[in-house]
C-alpha cells in the first residue's frame, strides 16, 4: 500500500535491519532515477569496500537525504525492488510486512538453507535455476547471472548465487523451492529440507574448497560435513501438516522505532555453525559461562591495566608491553568492547581483527577471552589453518564483528583484493586491529607485510587530504607484547632505535608499559653439570665419521658434534650435488646424521642417539629395495660402504649405550631437579623447554620409562609445533589442544616442549620452568620465564660446563635490562622528536618496500621460458625432465603428468603425509627408480593422479649452470597452469581404449 513521505521514511528507518538482509543494492540502483550520480557512486563504493549489507544502510541514508521535492520516490523504490526480485523487501517498504508467525517461519527457512548450504551445493544448478525462474522465484536477470556464474565458477559458484537470490523472496518461496527440487529429481535434497528421515546408508556428500593459500604449509580448508541432526545449538525446526516450517527457538527483536515486527538479522546476529566438529560443545560452554551471571560479562580492569589502556580508549594506536600473565589480552578485550560500543553510539561501522602468529592461539583467544566476554553482545568468529569452514573468509568478515585469525590468512586475503580477486578483503573494512606478540612486526614477517599496507594507505591519505579529497578509512592499531627485545643492538642507543623501529612499524602513538610489583619473578637458578670425562659411545661415532672423511677425501675444518660442523657438511652436500659428485654427496648426507647423533648423545641418552641412527639407516635401506615390476634400484659402492660401516659398529654402539656410567651428566642433573620439584611441592606443575623435536620426544620417553619419576607422581607428555620441517612427525592443532587441556586439568603435570610453548599459548599456571641446555635470545628467556606464574615458582637453567649456555643467559639478562631502559627512554622522548623519528622509519620502510616490489616486478617481467631449465636427481644425477613438461596446480604445486616421466619413478606410501585440500589429496611419495631418492608426492587432483615435484630433491641445470633450490619461488621461470580439461580428455580416451580392448 502507498505511504505519505514522513510515514515512508519512518518505515525505512524502522525496518532498516530487515531491509539490510533483503535488498540487493546493485540492480536496485540501476532503476532509481531520484538519486544523483554522486550518491550512487558513494553507495557503490561502500558496496565494493564493505559488502551489500553495509551498502544498504548507505542507500537508506541517501534516500532519507534526498526525499524532499520528489514525491514519487516511494513508488519508484517499491517498483525497483519488485522488478529485481526483492519482493519481500518491497512489502516492508509498503509497511505491509508478513505477520510475526509468517516472518518467524520464513526466518526458519532461511536458517535451514544456510545450515544445509554445503549439501545444496551438490544440486544441478542449471536445472534448478530454470525451474525456479518459471515459478517466479528468480528474475530473468537472476537466471542469466546464475548461468554465467555456473559457467565461470563451476556448479558451486552458481549454486551459491542461486541460494543468495532465493532467500530474498517474499514468504512462500520455500515450498516453491521444494517443488523445483522435486521437478528436477532432487528428491533426497527435498526430503532432507523437509526433515524427513533418509536411508541409513545415505551419506550427504560435501564439496571441499579452499579459502586461501597459506605460506609455509598453513592452509585454510573450506569444508565441513553437513549436520543432519540439529542439536541444541541450532534452532528447533519442525514441520507442520502442510510441510511449512515452524520455529519455537529463533531469536527475534522489535525494531527500534517501535514498529511491531520481528527483525531477526540472520546474517549478522545469528550464529552460524561453521566448524567441522567440536564447535557445538564449545558454544554451549560459552553460553553456560555467559548465563551463569551477568558479572562474568563485565570486564573489570586493574588500575595498571586501565592506565596502559587509556590512550587506546581515546582512539590512539599503542603498544602494550606487560609481563606474561599480567592480563594483556584481557586489556585488549576491554579495548575491543569499548571500541565497538563507541562505534555503535556514533552510528559508524565497527569491525575488529585479532591477529595471532600461531594456529592454537586462535582457538585460545576465542574461547578464553574474546568469545567468553563478548559473544553475548557481538558476533565473534575464528579462522585458522586448522579451521574447516563452510563459507569464505570475506563472508566471515562481513558477517561478524570480531574476527580472530592467523595473520597469514588476513594477508592472503589482502593480496587477493589487490590482485582484483573477488574473494579478497580490504584494510578499510576494519576499524581496529589487535596484533598479538607484536614484536614479530619486523622485516620479512607477515605482521610487517600487513602494517606496510597500513603505512602506505596512511601516507596516501595524507596526500588525499592535501588534495581536499576524502581519505580511505584505516583501522586503529593495538599491539601486545611481553618483550619487544633489542634486536641486534649492542649499545643502549641501538636498543632505543630498535624500540622506536617497532613503534614505527605499528604506527604507535606510544608504547605503554608498567613494572608490576605484584608480578613476582620466579626464583632463578643455574645448574651446571660437569663435563663428561669419558665418552666411548661418542668416540665410536667420531671414528666412523673419520673413516667417511677418508673415503670421501674430506677434511673438516671444525670439531664434529658442533653447529659449525653442521653448516660445513651441509655446504659440502650442496656443492657435491651441483658437481654430480655422488660419492661426496651421499657421504656428506650420512655425516650430517652422525653429527646429529653426537648432539643427541650429549643432551639425551646414548640409546636415543643409537635409535636415531638405526632408524635412518633402516629407512635408507628401504629406499634401495625395489618391489616387483618396478625395476632394480642400484646401490653404489659408496652406499654399500656406508651401510656396512654402520653394521660393523652397530653391536659396539649397542653395548656401550647399555652402560649408564657413560651417560652425559646434564641428564643426571635434569633428573635431580625434576625429582626435587615434585618432592618439595604439594602440587607440582612444570614445563621443560628443550631445543629440538627429537630431544622433546626422547625426554618424554625417558621420563615415562624411569620408575623414579612415577614414584613422585610425574605424569609427562610432550608438545611440539605443527610445521613439517624435521624427521619427527609434527603435532596437529587438535593434538596440541588435547595436550594443553590435559595439562590444564592436571591429567598431565609435566610438559616437555620446544619453543612453540614459549609465546602466547595459555598454558596453565606452572610452579617451575626448566630450560634444558637451551638459550636463544632475551625475548625467549622472558617468555619462558613468564610461564612460571604460580606463587613460589622457580626458573632453572640446566647446562653442561663449557657449553657456553650459562654465559649466553647472562648476556640475555643484560639485554633485558637494556630493553627496559630503552622503553623508558622512548616513553620520555619529546613528542616532536618522537614523531619525527617514527616518520623517518616509516618513510624508509615504504621506500624499501617500493624498491623491493619494483625489483620483484622486473624479475617477473624477465621470467624465462620453462625450456631454460632441466632437472636431474639430486642423488644419482639421472636426467628427470625438462621444465617444458612441468605445469602448476593452484599456483603452487609443480606437477609432471607425462607418460615419459611416469616411467622414471616408483611410489611408496607415507602414512605421515596426509593432506586434503581444495580438489586434491596427497598420501604417498614418489622416488627415483634408479637410486630411491625421494622426488616429491603423488597428488590426486580431481580424480587425476599428478606426480608433484619438490625442487629441493633435484639439481637444476639453469642456463649453463647447475644450481640447487629450496623453493620453486626462487626460480624466475613462468610455468604454465595445469590444463585439467586436456588431461581429463586423455584419461577418458585411455579408459575408452581399455574398454574396447576388453570387448
Amino acid at each position: 500500500m502507498s505511504c505519505d513521505q514522513d510515514n515512508a521514511l519512518h518505515v525505512l528507518n524502522g525496518f532498516r535491519d530487515r531491509l539490510r538482509q533483503l535488498i540487493r543494492v546493485e540492480p536496485v540502483l540501476d532503476l532509481l532515477s531520484f538519486l544523483e550520480p554522486d550518491q550512487k557512486e558513494r553507495i557503490k563504493a561502500k558496496l565494493r569496500a564493505d559488502g551489500n549489507i553495509n551498502a544498504v544502510s548507505v542507500l537508506i541514508d541517501e534516500i532519507v537525504k534526498s526525499h524532499n521535492g520528489n514525491k514519487g520516490w516511494t513508488r519508484e523504490l517499491i517498483d525497483a525492488l519488485e522488478t529485481v526480485g526483492c519482493k519481500n523487501a518491497a512489502n516492508y517498504v509498503k509497511n505491509n510486512p508478513p505477520d510475526p508467525s509468517e516472518e518467524a517461519e520464513n526466518d526458519s527457512c532461511v536458517r535451514l538453507i544456510d545450515l544445509m548450504r554445503l549439501t545444496l551445493f551438490n544440486m544441478k544448478t542449471r536445472d534448478v535455476c530454470v525451474h525456479c525462474c518459471s515459478l517466479g522465484l528468480l528474475t530473468q536477470e537472476d537466471q542469466e547471472n546464475i548461468m554465467t556464474a555456473t559457467e565461470n565458477q563451476g556448479n558451486i559458484g552458481g549454486a551459491r548465487l542461486l541460494l543468495t537470490r532465493l532467500v530474498k523472496n517474499e514468504t512462500g518461496w520455500f515450498s516453491k523451492f521444494l517443488q523445483a527440487l522435486e521437478d528436477t529429481e532432487h528428491h533426497d535434497l527435498a526430503r532432507q529440507l523437509r526433515g524427513e528421515p533418509g536411508n541409513e546408508d545415505e551419506v550427504m556428500s560435501v564439496e571441499t574448497y579452499e579459502s586461501s593459500t597459506v605460506e609455509e604449509s598453513e592452509q585454510v580448508c573450506m569444508a565441513a560435513p553437513t549436520e543432519t541432526n540439529m542439536n541444541d545449538s541450532t534452532p528447533s525446526l519442525t514441520l507442520s501438516a502442510d510441510n511449512s516450517l515452524l520455529s519455537e527457538d529463533l531469536n527475534s527483536s522489535v525494531d527500534s522505532s517501535g514498529l511491531e515486527a520481528s527483525t531477526v538479522s540472520i546474517a549478522e546476529n545469528e550464529e552460524v555453525d561453521m566448524y567441522k566438529e567440536g564447535v557445538e560443545e564449545e558454544k554451549e560452554d560459552l553460553t553456560e559461562d555467559v548465563d551463569q551471571s551477568a558479572r562474568q560479562r563485565d570486564i573489570v580492569l586493574r588500575d595498571y591495566q586501565m592506565e596502559v589502556a587509556r590512550p587506546a580508549l581515546e582512539g590512539k594506536n599503542i603498544i602494550i608491553c606487560l609481563p606474561t600473565g599480567s592480563g594483556k589480552t584481557r586489556v585488549a578485550v576491554y579495548i575491543t568492547k569499548e571500541h565497538l560500543e563507541r562505534k555503535r553510539r556514533m552510528g559508524e561501522p565497527g569491525k575488529v581483527a585479532v591477529l595471532v602468529n600461531k594456529v592454537p592461539l586462535v582457538e585460545q583467544h576465542y574461547k578464553a577471552e574474546f568469545g567468553r566476554f563478548l559473544q553475548h553482545q557481538y558476533s565473534v568468529e575464528r579462522v585458522s589453518g586448522a579451521s574447516q569452514l563452510k563459507i569464505s573468509f570475506p563472508q566471515i568478515v562481513e558477517k561478524n564483528d570480531i574476527i580472530i585469525c592467523t595473520a597469514q590468512i588476513l594477508e592472503n586475503s589482502f593480496a587477493k583484493a589487490k590482485n582484483g580477486d573477488e574473494d579478497g578483503i580490504n584494510l578499510s573494512q576494519f576499524s581496529l586491529m589487535v596484533i598479538d606478540e607484536c614484536h614479530h612486526t619486523k622485516k620479512g614477517g607477515v605482521y610487517n607485510h600487513i602494517m606496510i599496507r597500513y603505512l602506505k594507505q596512511k601516507h596516501r591519505n595524507q596526500q588525499l587530504v592535501k588534495q581536499q579529497k576524502s581519505p580511505v578509512p584505516i583501522p586503529q592499531i593495538l599491539g601486545l607484547t611481553a618483550s619487544p627485545g633489542v634486536g641486534e643492538a649492542k649499545t643502549q642507543q641501538k636498543a632505543e632505535e630498535h624500540i622506536l623501529q617497532i613503534c614505527a612499524n605499528l604506527d604507535a602513538f606510544t608504547i605503554k608499559t608498567r613494572t608490576l610489583e605484584e608480578a613476582k619473578q620466579p626464583y632463578k637458578k643455574i645448574v651446571i653439570a660437569e663435563e663428561r670425562k669419558k665418552d666411548p659411545f661418542g668416540d665410536v661415532i667420531k671414528k666412523i665419521m673419520d673413516e667417511i672423511h677418508t673415503h670421501a677425501e674430506l677434511k673438516p675444518l671444525c670439531e664434529p658434534g658442533t653447529q659449525n660442523y653442521e653448516q660445513w657438511v651441509v655446504q659440502k652436500e650442496q656443492n657435491a650435488a651441483k658437481e654430480e659428485n655422488q660419492k661426496v654427496r651421499v657421504c656428506a648426507e650420512h655425516l650430517r646424521q652422525y653429527n646429529e647423533a653426537l648432539h643427541q648423545s650429549n643432551t639425551i641418552r646414548m640409546s636415543d642417539a643409537f635409535r636415531f641412527l638405526h632408524k635412518y639407516h633402516s629407512e635408507e635401506l628401504k629406499t634401495k629395495s625395489s618391489t616387483e615390476d618396478e625395476g632394480t634400484i642400484t646401490i653404489t659402492d659408496t652406499e654399500r660402504f656406508l651401510f656396512t660401516l654402520f653394521e660393523d659398529r652397530k653391536a659396539e654402539l649397542q653395548e656401550l649405550m647399555g652402560k649408564p656410567q657413560y651417560e652425559n651428566n646434564i641428564l643426571a642433573e635434569l633428573k635431580t631437579n625434576i625429582l626435587k620439584e615434585f618432592t618439595i611441592r604439594e602440587k607440582a606443575r612444570g614445563i621443560i623447554f628443550t631445543q629440538t623435536r627429537l630431544s622433546t620426544l626422547a625426554l618424554s620417553q625417558w621420563i615415562q620409562e624411569n620408575p623414579k619419576f612415577d614414584e613422585v607422581g610425574v605424569k609427562a607428555s610432550y608438545l611440539i609445533g605443527g610445521g613439517d620441517q624435521s624427521v619427527v612427525k609434527p603435532m596437529t592443532a587438535a593434538e596440541q589442544k588435547d595436550v594443553l587441556n590435559k595439562f590444564r586439568e592436571g591429567e598431565i603435570n609435566l610438559l616437555i616442549a620446544t619453543t612453540v610453548a614459549e609465546e602466547g599459548l595459555d598454558i596453565a599456571e606452572c610452579n617451575f620452568v626448566i630450560r634444558y641446555g637451551l638459550v636463544t635470545n632475551e625475548i625467549s628467556m622472558i617468555q619462558a620465564r613468564g610461564r612460571g606464574r604460580a606463587e613460589d615458582s622457580s626458573y632453572t637453567l640446566v647446562a653442561e660446563a663449557g657449553s657456553g649456555v650459562a654465559e649466553r643467559e647472562s648476556v640475555n639478562e643484560y639485554r633485558e635490562k637494556m630493553m627496559s631502559k630503552a622503553i623508558a627512554k622512548v616513553c620520555k622522548m619529546n613528542r616532536a622528536d618522537y614523531e619525527k623519528k617514527i616518520r623517518e622509519f616509516q618513510i624508509q620502510a615504504i621506500v624499501e618496500k617500493k624498491v623491493k616490489t619494483k625489483k620483484k616486478q622486473q624479475k617477473g617481467m624477465m621470467k624465462e621460458s620453462p625450456s631454460k631449465i632441466s632437472l636431474s636427481c639430486r642423488q644419482c644425477s639421472v636426467f628427470v625432465c625438462s621444465g617444458e613438461e612441468i605445469e602448476i596446480i593452484e599456483n603452487m604445486h609443480h606437477v609432471n603428468v607425462t607418460n615419459q616421466f611416469s616411467k622414471l619413478f616408483i611410489r611408496r606410501e607415507n602414512t605421515s603425509l596426509q593432506e586434503r585440500m581444495l580438489d586434491y589429496e596427497t598420501n604417498g611419495v614418489i622416488a627415483c627408480k634408479t637410486c630411491g631418492q625421494p622426488w616429491g608426492s603423488m597428488m590426486l587432483y580431481k580424480s587425476i593422479e599428478c606426480p608433484c615435484l619438490h625442487i629441493k630433491n633435484f639439481v637444476a641445470t639453469y642456463g649453463s649452470k647447475k644450481k640447487t633450490f629450496s623453493k620453486w619461488s626462487e626460480l624466475a621461470i613462468r610455468f604454465p597452469a595445469f590444463d585439467y580439461t586436456q588431461h581429463a580428455d586423455l584419461l577418458v580416451e585411455d579408459s575408452e581404449d581399455e574398454d574396447t580392448d576388453t570387448d
